[in-house]
């Protein structure tokens, strides 16, 4: 039988008050919750020196005229850990994944629509590579959902952040330098990333609330999934009839055990990443959930053996 999640009463509702807004004081939190700002703070620390917890700032480089991709690579066996590692510390890869036995990789990358010096352009040059495809993301259908939600509706209310308003941006060299470090620690404080840019707390504070305020910045939690007690990840790669491929996203985001789903360009047209319990869970939901999907012609699952970098941040 699969473990159980490592997280208790107090821990859960922490990760979905931040999976709410990400920079919410632990003060706010300890409200919301009924219990104190110390135990919030303690939970906090313990959870994240685990590893088991870290908010991230995700910039949303489509409001900057970058695309997104999702790459798959298939390497030589000896050659698929270190590449994988190399791509996980360049700063346009969002997540890196081993699949498949450990010769397969999945990544999400974000690129400028022009330049030569693009991931894109590059990688079909680096030995060992057998293959690549890449796929442009049309759609999200479901992105990067929450497998915790314990608050009641009231209490989300009193946490969700103001609505954001989008309005052009341009980002200087200080917001770089913020955003890298908002991308290692989405809860770094307003001193470090004051001293980090080289401005004044106020002006760091006024910064990151202007982009995030104007969608520019969002917040995501990171947790691996065993932590919740899921033991199964795999991302699919789907054929689906053109006239079907809207019902068919639809119908996987309404699923619980898809945490993105996305329409792209290449060889596939739907992907979408899963998690279940166990390999025999996530059995069930291949045959029980989505082969009976009208459309699809084709499927292709690709078991996640390591997570290298998830949302953004290179893990240990």
């Amino acid at each position: 039988m699969a473990k159980t999640s490592v997280l208790d009463d107090i821990d859960r509702a922490l990760v979905h008050a931040l999976q709410i807004d990400g920079r919410a004081s632990f003060r706010q939190i300890a409200e919301v919750v009924g219990t104190s700002e110390h135990t919030i703070a303690r939970r906090y620390r313990d959870l994240r020196s685990r590893g088991l917890l870290r908010v991230v700032g995700m910039l949303d480089g489509t409001r900057f005229g970058q695309t997104s991709w999702a790459v798959r690579l298939v390497c030589t066996p000896d050659a698929a850990a270190p590449v994988a590692d190399a791509l996980a510390r360049r700063e346009d890869t969002v997540w890196v994944r081993l699949l498949s036995g450990g010769t397969e990789i999945a990544c999400g990358v974000q690129a400028d629509s022009e330049g030569d010096d693009l991931l894109l352009k590059k990688l079909p040059r680096t030995p060992r590579i057998v293959s690549m495809s890449a796929h442009a993301t049309l759609h999200m259908f479901a992105g990067w959902r929450s497998r915790i939600a314990v608050l009641s509706e009231e209490q989300v209310a009193r946490l969700r952040p103001a609505p954001t308003y989008e309005h052009e941006i341009d980002l200087s060299g200080e917001d770089r330098t913020l955003l890298r470090v908002l991308a290692q620690d989405g809860r770094a404080g307003f001193g470090e990333l004051a001293a980090a840019t080289g401005c004044s707390q106020t002006t760091a504070r006024r910064r990151l609330e202007q982009l995030r305020a104007g969608g520019a910045l969002r917040f995501d939690v990171e947790m691996p999934a065993q932590a919740l007690g899921y033991h199964a990840e795999a991302w699919l790669w789907m054929k689906v009839e053109p006239r079907a491929l809207s019902a068919v996203g639809a119908a996987l985001a309404g699923h619980a055990e898809a945490d993105v789903v996305a329409a792209t360009t290449g060889p596939t047209n739907l992907m979408a990443g899963v998690t279940c319990r166990d390999t025999q869970a996530l059995y069930r939901y291949l045959t029980e959930r989505v082969a009976p999907l009208s459309g699809v012609r084709e499927l292709e699952t690709a078991p996640v053996i390591r997570t290298v970098k998830r949302v953004g941040t290179l893990l240990p």
